[in-house]
C-alpha cells in the first residue's frame, strides 16, 4: 500500500509520512517514570493525539496504558456525578480489557454496578473501584485522557480532576496505589482551571490540577525532522527533489506547524503539477493561504470570540508593535494557546508566515476595509501590470504613490503612520491574489521599517516599506535594503517612503547602492 500525507486524525507510521518521534517519545517516557501528572496542551491538529497513540505502544511493555478520547462521552453524560461516573467506569473498563486483558474481580464487580442502574454511582465509588483495579494490577497503570476540551466547562469534570489530585497526594503521603501518571491533552492547559462550586460564587484560586508538572517538550518539527520525512517519501517515490532546500522552505513557512506542514506536502505529492519544486511549492503555499478548512475556521473563530486578541494581532501586523510576551495577560495567553502566537525570547510574535499571511487577508478583507477605495483603484489598474506573465513592481509602485497622494495626500501624519502600510498590502493584494503571494519578514517589521517579500511566478521582489525620520535614516535604511538583497541574491530592489517632510518631493525614483538599484517610490 502506498503511503501518503496524511492531515485527518491519527497518523499511522505503515500507512503515513511521518517525523521520527522517538525522541519526544523518550522524554515523555522519563516523565511517567517518575510518576509525573501532565497536560499536553497544544493548538488545534498540533499531533496530540498521535503523539499519545505513540507513546501508549511505546510504553506497552512496562505499562497498561488506558488511552480514553473524552469524545467518546455524550455531553448528557456531564448532567451529574452518577452519569458522569457510569460513561467513564464504561470506556475505562472497555480500553483496560482490550490493552491488558485482564478481567478480574474488582473489573467484574465494577461490571456488574454499571448493570444497576437504579443504584446511585458517585465519583468516590468510582475511585474505588479505580484504586483496586490499580492495586491489583500487574504492570502500573497509566491513564491517558484526549480531547478535554469537551469537558473543561463541566463542574463534574472538576470534581474528577479533584479526585484525581487527592488520590495522587495520597500516592505522595500514604503510598496509595494509583494511577502511575496521567495525561490530559487538549487546547486548553488544564492546570490553570479554577473552581466553581456554585453559579452565583466566584471563582476560587485554587486549582484542582495543581499537582502537573509543566509539560515543555516542542511538538513542532524543526527543519532536519522535515528532511529526515522527506527523505522516507524520496525514498519510495523517487521525485529527484532537493530535500534540504525543500526541507527549509516548508520549515520557512510553517515555523513547524505540524498540520501545516503535512497539508503542504500532502498538495505537492497528490494536487500539484510541478510537485516538489519551487514552483510547486509557491503554488502549495498559495493554495493553502486562500484554503478553508477546520484549522483557520478554529483561527477564525477565536478572533470573534476574544475581541481584545483581535485588536494586539492587528497592531503586531499593521503597527509594528512590539508585544512582551506576558501570560498573565489574557490575549496574550489566548494568543499562544490557540497557536496564533509563540514566545520568542521577551516578546511574542505570530507563529509562522501561513497564519501571517492568512491574518494580513482576513484583516484587509474585514467590513471595515472591503469598500475600500484603494481596493476598488487596485481593481481598476490591475490588468496593466503584468506583461508577458512578469509583475511590473515598479509601476504598481508609480501608481499607488497617484492614488495615494489622491486619495490621503491631505491626511495627518498620524493617520499616515498608522495606515500607510495598511493600505499599500490593500492596494498589493488584489493584483497578486490566485497567482503571486507575498509575506512580511519579522526580522524587519518595526514601528519605522517593514520589508515585504513578494512571491509572483517564481520571481521575488523585495519592498521595504518605511517611515520617515531623517535624512541620516533614510541613507542608513538604503545601505541595509543592499545588505538585505545581498541575502536573497537581487540586483534590484524596492523602498516605498512615507515621508512627512513639506518640502518632500513624491513620484518613484532610481539609484544605486553599490552594484545594487534601488527604485524608490516616496509619498
Amino acid at each position: 500500500m502506498r503511503r501518503e500525507f496524511n492531515i485527518t486524525g491519527l497518523c499511522v507510521p505503515e500507512k503515513h509520512y511521518m517525523v521520527n518521534l522517538d525522541s519526544r517519545l523518550e522524554q515523555m517516557k522519563k516523565m511517567v517514570d517518575k510518576g509525573n501528572y501532565f497536560v499536553v496542551s497544544r493548538a488545534r491538529q498540533y499531533g496530540k493525539t498521535t503523539i499519545l497513540a505513540a507513546l501508549a505502544d511505546y510504553m506497552s511493555d512496562e505499562y497498561i496504558v488506558v488511552f480514553m478520547d473524552f469524545q467518546m462521552i455524550g455531553s448528557a453524560m456531564y448532567e451529574n456525578e452518577d452519569s458522569f461516573s457510569r460513561a467513564f467506569a464504561a470506556c475505562f473498563l472497555d480500553e483496560f480489557q482490550h490493552v491488558s486483558g485482564q478481567a478480574g474481580q474488582t473489573a467484574e464487580e465494577l461490571e456488574q454496578m454499571l448493570r444497576e442502574p437504579d443504584k446511585p454511582f458517585y465519583l468516590m465509588s468510582l475511585f474505588r473501584y479505580l484504586i483496586a483495579i490499580c492495586e491489583r494490577s500487574d504492570k502500573p497503570v497509566v491513564l491517558i485522557i484526549d480531547e478535554i476540551d469537551s469537558a473543561k466547562n463541566n463542574q463534574v469534570f472538576l470534581d474528577f480532576l479533584s479526585q484525581l489530585r487527592k488520590y495522587y497526594l495520597q500516592r505522595e503521603r500514604r503510598g496509595t496505589k494509583t494511577f502511575q501518571s496521567v495525561i490530559l491533552a487538549g487546547v486548553c492547559d488544564v492546570k490553570n482551571l479554577r473552581r466553581k462550586l456554585r453559579d452565583e460564587e466566584e471563582h476560587k484560586k485554587n486549582s484542582p490540577w495543581n499537582i502537573a508538572v509543566n509539560f515543555d517538550i516542542d511538538m513542532s518539527f524543526s527543519k532536519d525532522e522535515i528532511a529526515g520525512m522527506l527523505r522516507e517519501y524520496e525514498a519510495c517515490e523517487h521525485s529527484g527533489m532537493d530535500i534540504e532546500g525543500m526541507a527549509g522552505r516548508i520549515y520557512g513557512e510553517t515555523g513547524g506547524y505540524p498540520f501545516l506542514v503535512s497539508r503542504l506536502c500532502k498538495m505537492m505529492d497528490e494536487e500539484l503539477p510541478a510537485a516538489w519544486s519551487n514552483e510547486g511549492f509557491l503554488a502549495a503555499v498559495r493554495t493553502l493561504v486562500l484554503e478553508k478548512n477546520s484549522l483557520f475556521d478554529s483561527l477564525n473563530h477565536k478572533l470573534t470570540e476574544y475581541p481584545e486578541l483581535e485588536r494586539v494581532i492587528s497592531k503586531m501586523l499593521f503597527n509594528g508593535e512590539k508585544i512582551a510576551y506576558n501570560p498573565d495577560l489574557e490575549e496574550i495567553d489566548v494568543a499562544v494557546m490557540f497557536g496564533f502566537a509563540k514566545q520568542e525570547g521577551a516578546a511574542v510574535v505570530i507563529a509562522n508566515r501561513i497564519f501571517e499571511t492568512r491574518l494580513y487577508n482576513r484583516f484587509l478583507a474585514s467590513e471595515e476595509w472591503k469598500e475600500s477605495s484603494m481596493t476598488q483603484k487596485a481593481f481598476m489598474d490591475k490588468n496593466g501590470f503584468v506583461v508577458d506573465g512578469y509583475l511590473n513592481m515598479r509601476r504598481i509602485l508609480t501608481k499607488f504613490v497617484i492614488h495615494f497622494q489622491e486619495l490621503y495626500g491631505n491626511e495627518e501624519k498620524r493617520f499616515v503612520e498608522e495606515y500607510g502600510r495598511r493600505f499599500f498590502l490593500m492596494y498589493l493584494r488584489p493584483i497578486i491574489n490566485g497567482t503571486g503571494n507575498y509575506y512580511i519578514e519579522a526580522q524587519t517589521r518595526d514601528k519605522k521599517r517593514t520589508d515585504v517579500i513578494v512571491d509572483y511566478q517564481g520571481e521575488q521582489f523585495i519592498i521595504e516599506m518605511k517611515i520617515w525620520h531623517g535624512k541620516e535614516y533614510h541613507e542608513r535604511g538604503m545601505e541595509q535594503l543592499a545588505e538585505y538583497l545581498d541575502i536573497y541574491q537581487k540586483q534590484t530592489g524596492y523602498l516605498l517612503s512615507f515621508n512627512f517632510n513639506k518640502k518632500k518631493e513624491t513620484g518613484v525614483f532610481e539609484q544605486m547602492i553599490g552594484d545594487k538599484k534601488i527604485i524608490e517610490a516616496v509619498v
